[in-house]
């Protein structure tokens, strides 16, 4: 039986990470991993618990971005694709490796992702890179690393869809969600045959996230491509932060 106070800050943290999921494009763990961890779960399990968050959120997501007249599903579904292939790896890697070391793996991917994100152009002047080969591929390294720290794959692939294969900011948020579908559900099936998912905490974060969800993803529409990706930035510098803190004192 899950305590109340419990209960009420799970349902307090669904509501938040799903509209954070929702209006920035991630599985939400980059949030949601730390801040389990400030509860006192060790980090494989706030692993497991993000994982089914990521599930339910990023599944309404993108229904809700399709609904709106989003096209992702050709090249997300070749992401997508890669990405529960690459994730299946998750948790050999999350019950072999030391928390340490996964929280170093996680704290070396964010500072990545700002620097990288930080250089990218919101609207690229460049052609799209959609060759199916590397989509595949980046999907499949991305569900392998993402799972296995606990976020669905977002905080990677958005940068790398803008960064390096061009993609509009807007349309790298929406394919960055359709894509966190598949990571998530192939993460799942991986950690809950080491043991690694609360099902009980999972759900309540999953089922509260699904609010965050619709008003992250109207706010997400109406915001100009600039300022989203300076929120998506700033969102990178506070994970960082909180991560190090968390980590280091």
């Amino acid at each position: 039986m899950i305590e109340l106070n419990l209960l009420f800050e799970l349902s307090i943290f669904g509501l938040i990470i799903g509209f954070v999921s929702a209006f920035f494009g991630i599985g939400g763990g980059t949030l949601l991993v730390p801040s389990l961890m400030y509860l006192g779960f060790e980090i494989k399990y706030a692993i497991g618990i993000s994982v089914v968050q990521m599930v339910f959120s990023s599944t309404f997501a993108s229904y809700l971005n399709v609904k709106k007249g989003m096209s992702i599903a050709k090249e997300g579904l070749i992401l997508g694709l890669g990405g529960f292939i690459g994730a299946q790896g998750s948790g050999f890697v999350v019950h072999f490796f030391p928390s340490m070391v996964l929280n170093l793996i996680f704290l070396f991917s964010v500072s990545l992702a700002i620097m990288k994100f930080f250089k990218s152009p919101e609207i690229s002047d460049k052609e799209e890179i959609n060759s199916k080969i590397v989509l595949f591929l980046v999907g499949m390294f991305v569900g392998l690393i993402a799972i296995s720290i606990g976020v669905g794959g977002g905080l990677f692939l958005t940068p790398i869809l803008v960064g390096f294969l061009h993609y509009d900011v807007k349309k790298a948020v929406s394919m960055s969600l359709f894509y966190i579908i598949f990571s998530s559900t192939s993460g799942f099936i991986s950690l809950a045959r080491f043991g690694y998912i609360h099902y009980d905490k999972g759900l309540i974060v999953g089922i509260t996230s699904l609010i965050g969800v619709y008003f992250g993803i109207k706010m997400s529409h109406k915001t100009n491509k600039k300022l989203h990706k300076k929120l998506i930035l700033t969102l990178y510098i506070i994970i960082f932060c909180m991560t190090f803190n968390k980590l280091f004192f």
